[in-house]
């Protein structure tokens, strides 16, 4: 009998992390996962490692031997307060997960490390693709771009491709993110909603089209590559609301709540796929009506 593929994804519990252990699931692989203590988890395979702990991470990786690693593990919310945080875990936690993957007596296949679209900034309009120069406008981006970075020094010992995801959502993201935040309201039938700037205009995704791209990005083994992961759309949160009016049936009151507001928001960021699909071959993202939708009707 084969021994299955073991694929170790930090952050595995997480939102991403779930569905991107069901798409290695069906592609065949035996899952592992380490980060923070899950409450209540009777996932045999999921260890509690502190990142930060190089003594941990290397036990850990050392005993599951991956043969892909996905690694999302990361502070995500831009607006975190505590600003060290980010260098810590995505810059050093990163680091620590490197050092260990390197030590590996058989080399992986494949190490994804999740970036962010957040590093282009304010600075460039129109279009990006992966050869737009970075511009990062908070320390969220900052840090990622500084793992872009520190991850290159690794290139010649591991097969490194890293992904800058815009923008996604889908079912099971915190209401800390603004989709699940407006999705949530219209659920509850809250009539009044307090927004930022309704301007803003992102390329939204859909976790589920993300998390093939990343399956198939393993699969491919795209070393050396830094690649966009987005939809080549984008729309303003005033579009958001508008749509999700029209698939509930309900309108809603709008107040832009200047504490909501950030000084440095990033005003547009749409993305180009088309290095992605130049890799993975044909792939979509489904229009953000349907997400929405998808959102909207899960209980």
């Amino acid at each position: 009998m084969t021994t299955p593929r073991r694929a170790l994804i930090t952050g595995l519990h997480g939102f991403t992390g779930r569905y991107v252990a069901a798409e290695l699931v069906s592609a065949g692989y035996e899952i592992h996962g380490i980060g923070t203590a899950v409450p209540g988890t009777t996932d045999t395979n999921y260890r509690e490692v502190d990142l930060l702990d190089a003594r941990q991470v290397i036990d850990a990786v050392t005993d599951i031997r991956p043969n892909v690693i996905v690694h999302l593990a990361a502070i995500a919310f831009v607006a975190h307060g505590d600003a060290e945080a980010f260098y810590r875990v995505n810059v050093v936690g990163t680091r620590n997960l490197l050092d260990a993957l390197a030590r590996l007596p058989e080399r992986p296949d494949s190490v994804l490390l999740a970036s962010s679209a957040n590093i282009y900034g304010n600075a460039t309009e129109g279009v990006l693709s992966e050869t737009a120069p970075p511009d990062p406008a908070n320390d969220y981006a900052v840090s990622k771009l500084a793992m872009e970075y520190m991850a290159r020094l690794w290139n010649a010992r591991l097969p490194i491709t890293i992904v800058r995801p815009f923008n996604y959502t889908g079912v099971g993201q915190s209401e800390s993110f603004l989709l699940p935040k407006i999705v949530a309201h219209f659920k509850r039938g809250e009539s009044v909603i307090e927004l930022g700037n309704l301007d803003v205009s992102r390329d939204f995704g859909d976790v589920r089209a993300v998390a093939e791209a990343y399956r198939r990005l393993v699969e491919a083994r795209a070393a050396g590559v830094t690649v966009n992961v987005c939809s080549g759309t984008v729309h303003s949160l005033r579009e958001v609301v508008a749509m999700a009016e029209q698939i509930t049936g309900r309108s809603i009151e709008i107040k832009v709540n200047p504490a909501f507001v950030r000084a440095n928001e990033v005003r547009t960021l749409q993305g180009n796929p088309d290095l992605l699909r130049s890799i993975i071959g044909d792939w979509g993202n489904p229009p953000l009506r349907d997400t929405l939708a998808w959102m909207l009707k899960e209980e």
